[in-house]
């Protein structure tokens, strides 16, 4: 499943109005915001994406006072169309662009399947979404690269929209208008983004104390609890749950940002389904927190800190299949066993069962693609 977003519409009141609405979703994560008017005030209150239909919008709106919203005429010619016409000299000149549509009937139904290889967001519009032919749209334009959002009123809404056809709109836009609204909308975006992983359980065959090596620790800019981790191994197919430092210990202090994760060429799950080797995790980047259940979230990395430490190799296997991964020797390193206990890597033995997750798929450059690739 892919990362769903939100957009805003501010509402049409006065400026002071619209900026404590506007702040309210960027402090849910929203920063994409559909105005009209107060692009230079909007500005000012932080990095925030305007959609407009201005020059100089950062994503260039066709359709308002077009044909998307009605104010002028459909020729039942879709070639002659205007917004047709708009969105494609705003894409020769190099902008990014976003058309706008009121579906009111088939034909801009069939206005908006022709857009959808033009631009690069199209914003759908209706009264109703259990009536308007969302599913078709999505259906046509289901190999076109152009992400489709759906306008939606509240939270139910939006969960409607995003699970349109299973895979749903890639998003929403809505008009803000309370404060309740814009963080429960923000609230099932999220939710709509999250990954499952179907963690199965391993039997560890082999524990073996190795030499040093660089290893990293990630740090993240959340703070992660018992039960979390990271999906990490030495295989970009089969990784395991390596569990957080979010638990006391007699040693050290819990870091509950943290996942001591392995040697730098280990590979870590990120969002997309994809891996990247630990080495090249930066301030910035995203990374995957798994809970023992599988269930996912996004978390920014704060700092990657490599230091050389004494490591120790894991085998495990799984229906014949041996996997393996490399860890910092330390007794505050943890696994996760089949009861979703933290097992430190002090303690594991040959016959000790834990969880990780087995990829069918081989990955090329991180991406999971159908190809025979051993790893040993």
């Amino acid at each position: 499943m892919q990362n769903k977003f939100a957009w805003i519409m501010t509402p049409d009141l006065p400026w002071d109005d619209r900026k404590e609405m506007i702040t309210t979703a960027l402090e849910s994560g929203i920063s994409y915001v559909l105005d009209l008017e107060y692009s230079e005030k909007i500005r000012k209150l932080g990095n925030v994406n305007i959609v407009s239909n201005e020059e100089d919008a950062d994503i260039y709106l066709v359709g308002i006072d077009g044909e998307g919203d009605g104010s002028i005429d459909l020729s039942e010619n879709l070639s002659d169309s205007t917004d047709l016409a708009n969105a494609k000299k705003a894409k020769s000149e190099g902008k990014t662009v976003c058309a706008y549509i009121k579906i009111t009937d088939k034909l801009h139904e069939q206005l908006a399947v022709k857009l959808g290889p033009i631009v690069d967001y199209i914003i759908l519009v209706g009264t109703d979404w259990t009536v308007i032919p969302l599913e078709n749209i999505i259906a046509d334009l289901q190999n076109v690269d152009v992400e489709i959002i759906a306008a939606v009123n509240d939270a139910e809404g939006a969960k409607l929209a995003l699970e349109t056809l299973e895979h749903g709109t890639d998003g929403v836009i809505f008009e803000a208008n309370d404060f309740a609204q814009i963080k429960d909308i923000a609230s099932e975006v999220d939710n709509a983004s999250k990954v499952k992983y179907d963690l199965k359980i391993a039997t560890v065959t082999n524990v073996k104390p190795l030499g040093s090596g660089d290893r990293v620790c990630v740090d993240t800019t959340d703070m992660m609890q018992p039960g979390e981790g990271m999906l990490i191994g030495s295989y970009s197919k089969s990784l395991f749950l390596v569990h957080s430092e979010s638990l006391e210990s007699e040693y050290v202090a819990s870091r509950p940002f943290r996942v001591n994760a392995g040697p730098v060429q280990a590979y870590v799950m990120v969002p997309g389904n994809k891996t990247r080797y630990l080495a090249e995790l930066v301030a910035g980047d995203e990374v995957l927190i798994v809970n023992t259940k599988g269930e996912t979230r996004t978390a920014y990395v704060g700092r990657s800190k490599i230091e050389r430490r004494p490591l120790i190799l894991i085998e495990a296997e799984y229906e014949g299949k041996t996997i393996r991964t490399l860890l910092q020797n330390a007794e505050t390193i943890r696994i996760v066993d089949a009861d979703d206990n933290p097992l430190s890597v002090a303690d594991v033995k040959a016959g000790d069962k834990v969880k990780v997750y087995i990829e069918k798929s081989a990955r090329h450059f991180g991406i999971a693609i159908d190809e025979t690739i051993i790893e040993q």
